[in-house]
């Protein structure tokens, strides 16, 4: 079969297919026929429904799947032929004007590009690094206590302080009429924790049970209820309850809560700074690889499928609909999300998941068997049965696929690295975790 494809514009091509009309015809039979055996009519036995009434029913639906399957079968044998591979789903449309006996279809579709990766040496790339210190350590145990502290009744001479359980009733009023969320009784806060605007928890502070005060809040221009956002509220706010917090103390039984066999600090700390590298290791690694894209994506040339941009796109918006169902938000399946706000975003997935292939394919880095393996193992590590977690991976196709792709990503990496201008920086623990 000779194939004629017409280049329309960059990556768009189009061929034209022809399809007998007797062999269209004989297949919506034979699946008529076929149908016929089973086919349910009122008056008539299973099986004896006349053809005509099976046809007349079922017959445009028939048609269709039939067009539907061997279009796809002439345009799959077609693009085989050219040797050509397709990027997205072609459009097909049916043409007015075909030989005598024949139906024809145009079949507009694109490509994938050709992709120059230019020259990695002189990509610039920023490789980031990070140490565990000692005050890391010390803050995590802070967290830590904190994770497992109690309250008690704070004397009533002495007002709320730093880390106290405060009780409260509050209302504030704009321009003297209350508003909505700006009431509440016997609502609970930890001072000094960001829980609140910082105003809100400076007020209280020093305040005793049974103490009211007035004062005046400015909410953020960014703030979250666009309502009052930008505007000045006057509170009214009663304390009912002070409980002062009380940290455990960081000695043996505290260690052994946390799963310290022996119970020493000693073994605590080193717990806490080997899950602390762990999480480094991950997030420098992430940073690095973020890095590492943005200078594939600059140094790459090509032309983007817009067919890939668009199901992206689908799939972003798709994304966004499942998060607002998470959220509890009402009527997520049918709210107004602008495709056009992941545009961008989408067709730098696909031009760099277009790059990425390439890289891999033409420097070999397809992730080996004992890399994934490890991958496995370093994951399960942070967790209290690491034999059941790599089980767990390796039980799983989907799984596999994903841990694929991290390694994958890694050697990317690596290999980039290898080649270009690589500035190193250092970022402090607490940059890094906050990032």
């Amino acid at each position: 079969m000779t194939v004629h494809v017409e280049t329309l514009e960059k990556l768009e091509r189009r061929i034209t297919l022809t399809l007998p009309a007797d062999a269209i015809r004989s297949e919506v039979e034979t699946r008529l026929k076929k149908l016929a055996r089973t086919v349910k009519a009122d008056g008539f036995r299973p099986g004896k429904v006349p053809m005509s009434v099976v046809s007349q029913r079922y017959g445009y639906s028939v048609h269709y799947e039939v067009m539907n399957d061997k279009v796809g079968e002439k345009f799959n044998q077609a693009v085989n032929e050219a040797k050509l591979r397709v990027a997205g789903a072609p459009r097909i449309a049916e043409k007015e004007a075909a030989p005598e006996g024949e139906i024809a279809f145009d079949a507009t579709f694109e490509v994938y590009p050709e992709i120059k990766l230019g020259d990695l040496s002189a990509a610039e790339v920023e490789r980031v690094s990070s140490e565990v210190t000692d005050a890391a350590i010390d803050k995590t145990l802070d967290i830590l206590r904190k994770q497992r502290r109690t309250f008690s009744q704070r004397p009533a001479a002495e007002g709320a302080a730093e880390g106290d359980r405060v009780t409260i009733d509050f209302e504030g009023k704009i321009d003297g009429e209350p508003f909505q969320g700006g009431q509440a009784s016997d609502f609970q806060f930890l001072v000094g924790e960001g829980q609140m605007l910082e105003t809100f928890d400076k007020a209280v502070r020093g305040m005793k049970v049974g103490d009211s005060k007035t004062f005046p809040l400015q909410f953020p221009e960014d703030y979250q209820g666009k309502e009052v956002a930008g505007k000045e509220a006057d509170f009214l706010v009663t304390v009912k309850k002070i409980e002062q917090q009380n940290l455990p103390v960081v000695d043996e039984a505290f260690a052994q809560t946390l799963g310290i066999a022996d119970g020493t600090l000693d073994s605590l700390r080193a717990d806490i700074r080997r899950n602390l590298e762990r999480e480094v290791k991950f997030r420098v690694l992430a940073r690095n690889k973020a890095s590492v894209m943005d200078a594939l994506v600059k140094a790459a040339e090509l032309d983007v499928p817009q067919a890939l941009v668009k199901g992206e796109t689908e799939r972003m918006v798709e994304g966004a609909r499942e998060d607002l169902k998470k959220r509890g938000v009402k009527d997520a399946d049918t709210a107004p999300i602008p495709a056009e706000l992941f545009t961008a975003q989408a067709e730098r997935r696909v031009r760099l998941g277009l790059v990425v292939a390439e890289l891999v394919r033409s420097a070999n880095l397809q992730a080996k068997p004992e890399q994934l393996q490890a991958h496995i193992e370093e994951i399960a590590q942070s967790y209290e049965r690491p034999a059941e977690v790599v089980r767990w991976y390796l039980g799983d196709r989907q799984r596999m696929a994903e841990v694929e792709a991290v390694v994958i990503e890694n050697n990317v990496a690596t290999h980039v690295m290898g080649l270009a201008r690589v500035s190193d920086k250092a970022v402090p623990f607490d940059e890094l975790m906050a990032g």
